[in-house]
């Protein structure tokens, strides 16, 4: 760290760079506590997702209880086949957001399988893009998280760092300043006293002559 500069100069450099970090302070400040709502909304909508597809799993299988017997060979019947994900800006935060998804479906003969498999179609489908959504949820709070440790390391390091350094400095400057100025004073006093008594002295030696 730089030595701190005793001089008039750098007192206006501190007082500046105080006002900028109180000015800064606020908005950072906002922006943590904005990123830290966000976060917990994408904590909630992770729990909402993964509750989604629990619940889904229970109501396959108490909507079609059959599955347990084995008969009809299932296995891979619905599979993912794609999904595209954008970016969203939260906050300056860029999160990825599920836009859209895409399941491939097995052939299978309608006439041969029974009618509750277009219901497990669908279900199963669901059950996919639910699977989706909460992966990427769960990705959104990984990232809201690093970005509301990293503000607030910001914020602390304004509120706990340089704020308060730029105030001690500041003091440390003016005191100094302070004490020299009173030296000079009294340093200018103690000259004019002496230069009085050598005019003093001068005026009894010539009154002597």
């Amino acid at each position: 760290m730089a030595k701190l500069k005793l001089s008039k100069h750098a007192l206006h450099e501190q007082q500046e760079n105080l006002k900028l970090y109180q000015r800064l302070l606020p908005s950072l400040d906002l922006k943590r506590r904005q990123l830290m709502m966000e976060a917990k909304k994408a904590q909630d909508q992770y729990a909402a997702a993964q509750a989604a597809v629990e619940a889904l799993e229970i109501r396959i299988g108490e909507e079609l209880p059959m599955l347990a017997d084995e008969e009809f060979r299932l296995a891979g019947l619905v599979h993912l086949k794609s999904y595209s994900v954008i970016e969203q800006n939260v906050v300056g935060v860029k999160l990825p957001f599920l836009d859209s998804i895409e399941c491939a479906v097995a052939d299978y003969s309608r006439l041969a399988t029974p009618p509750w498999v277009d219901t497990l179609v669908q279900r199963l489908k669901d059950a996919v893009e639910q699977r989706i959504r909460a992966e990427i949820s769960a990705e959104r709070v990984r990232i809201l998280q690093i970005a509301v440790r990293r503000i607030t390391q910001r914020v602390n390091l304004f509120e706990k760092i340089l704020i308060p350094t730029a105030k001690q400095n500041i003091q440390k400057i003016r005191i100094f300043l302070g004490d020299a100025e009173r030296a000079s004073v009294i340093i200018s006093k103690l000259a004019k006293h002496k230069q009085q008594q050598q005019r003093e002295a001068e005026l009894v030696a010539e009154a002597a002559l």
